[in-house]
């Protein structure tokens, strides 16, 4: 059926592609679906199990704790990507999924486990059970982020490495269809489910070990030939493969900051970062303020669907289009200027002074239309950047990106959101302001400077390097 379905949308692709790609959009689509549903759960456990006040601390201790614990993950994935990294080389990618898959399934199981205990009443309320539901919702907060920074880039290199790039062209958007369908089931999840986090994460852990099996099974009865990848590239990976990855990440921060266009691209693919981190700390902060546990899941649930719905429509009815008819210089400039129009409508309608429901109901438009830009626009836009690079740079400077960069923008955000997360107000109109000044001041030059540095190389066929 999968594979009727793939051919009647893409016709040109034959049975055994579809196959092979239905399969591995299929894994993906457990794959995002499971993180999509950790990461709205991490907000609700974080924000209304781990910090409760029947324990003695404050209302909205949680929320108030949420920015260090942004950028505490940033060292947590760093080290977690240093355990990583030695396994790459000792085992097959997809033998990787089993292990690193085997390992998050169990942390789950264990926060799973408490949350159970924590709802049946059987941890107490005395300091034990103060000290195990802290320690639980640091844990919880930190393997989530970390998951989805090592699960989801392990996939996308098990997926290259054994595809050549003709097929890629065809195969790739029919993978990233089954992603997108993934995040919107997995957040659509809080929904139908907003009281039971326990189960949440038990089901998340089923969908962990479907995605090990579902690959397990696809290395078995693929077909050898179809597991052929770019040779080109595989040559590549074995001339880098001596290089130590602190030793790759310091040759690509001195590429980033010895090459001016590459450090546009660098604030061009994660300046957005700083300001959606802003605006959805103050969507959720003010959300946890008015809600409970089971509407604040439902809240976050309904907020992911919209997101992923949004980026879903954008990349199947226009994001193609746009980029053919207009260019990347023109796409780089849509995201910027379009969440700055919206930021500023969002600071215009907060100066009227709305109620906190309907305050509450903008910001999250802002923060809906951000991310949707950014899954549907910016991500692919981020891509064609680095066409005009050589392979050194694709290498080091994307990957010091792709791994680091974005996490860091969000450090930065989050340590933003701390200094002004004690004023309500403070948080709202000074957070609103000073991501309409990042916007302004470095991203559109940024953007256009890249846009036009782009168009000149592709003329004169030129690469970075």
């Amino acid at each position: 059926m999968i594979i009727s379905v793939i051919q009647y949308f893409w016709p040109s692709i034959s049975k055994e592609e579809a196959r092979k790609f239905g399969l591995l959009a299929l894994g993906l689509l457990c794959l995002i679906g499971c993180y999509w549903m950790l990461r709205i759960l991490k907000d609700i456990i974080f924000f209304t199990i781990a910090f409760p006040e029947i324990l003695g601390y404050a209302k909205g201790h949680g929320a108030n704790l949420q920015p260090k614990a942004k950028v505490w993950s940033l060292v947590v994935v760093f080290c977690s990507i240093l355990a990583y990294t030695p396994l790459v080389d000792k085992f097959k990618k997809h033998q990787l999924f089993y292990i690193v898959g085997a390992f998050y399934a169990t942390i789950f199981s264990a926060v799973a486990a408490v949350l159970f205990a924590n709802d049946m009443g059987m941890l107490g309320t005395d300091e034990f059970a103060k000290t195990v539901l802290a320690a639980t919702g640091w844990t919880s907060y930190f393997s989530i982020e970390s998951f989805g920074s090592v699960m989801i880039p392990l996939f996308w290199a098990f997926v290259v490495s054994i595809t050549k790039t003709e097929a890629a062209k065809v195969g790739f958007p029919i993978i990233v269809a089954g992603a997108q369908i993934g995040s919107i089931a997995g957040s659509a999840l809080n929904i139908v489910v907003p009281h039971n986090q326990a189960a949440l994460l038990m089901f998340g852990v089923a969908l962990v070990f479907t995605n090990m099996y579902i690959i397990h099974y696809f290395i078995q009865t693929t077909p050898p030939t179809l597991l052929e990848g770019n040779k080109v590239a595989e040559q590549h990976d074995k001339v880098h493969a001596k290089e130590t990855l602190v030793e790759s990440l310091l040759s690509g921060i001195r590429l980033l900051f010895t090459r001016s266009y590459l450090f546009g691209v660098l604030l061009c693919s994660t300046l957005y970062e700083v300001i959606v981190t802003i605006s959805d700390f103050q969507m959720k902060k003010l959300g946890d303020s008015i809600y409970g546990k089971e509407d604040f899941a439902q809240f976050l649930g309904l907020f992911g669907v919209a997101t992923n719905s949004l980026a879903f429509l954008l990349a199947l009815l226009g994001t193609s289009y746009v980029m053919k008819r207009y260019g990347l210089k023109f796409c780089l400039l849509l995201y910027p200027a379009g969440l700055g129009i919206a930021l500023t409508g969002l600071y215009a309608y907060y100066l009227t002074g709305p109620a906190s429901a309907a305050l509450l109901t903008a910001i999250a438009i802002v923060v809906i239309l951000g991310k949707g830009l950014s899954y549907a626009v910016n991500n692919p836009a981020k891509e064609m950047m680095y066409i005009p690079t050589s392979k050194d740079v694709k290498f080091k400077a994307k990957g010091w990106i792709d791994m680091f960069g974005g996490r860091s923008a969000k450090a930065g955000g989050s340590l933003i959101t701390d200094a002004l997360k004690a004023d309500a107000a403070h948080l709202m109109g000074m957070g609103t302001l000073i991501s309409l000044g990042l916007i302004g001041m470095l991203w559109i030059p940024a953007a256009m400077f890249v846009g036009n540095k782009n168009e000149q190389l592709i003329k004169n066929n030129e690469i970075i390097e």
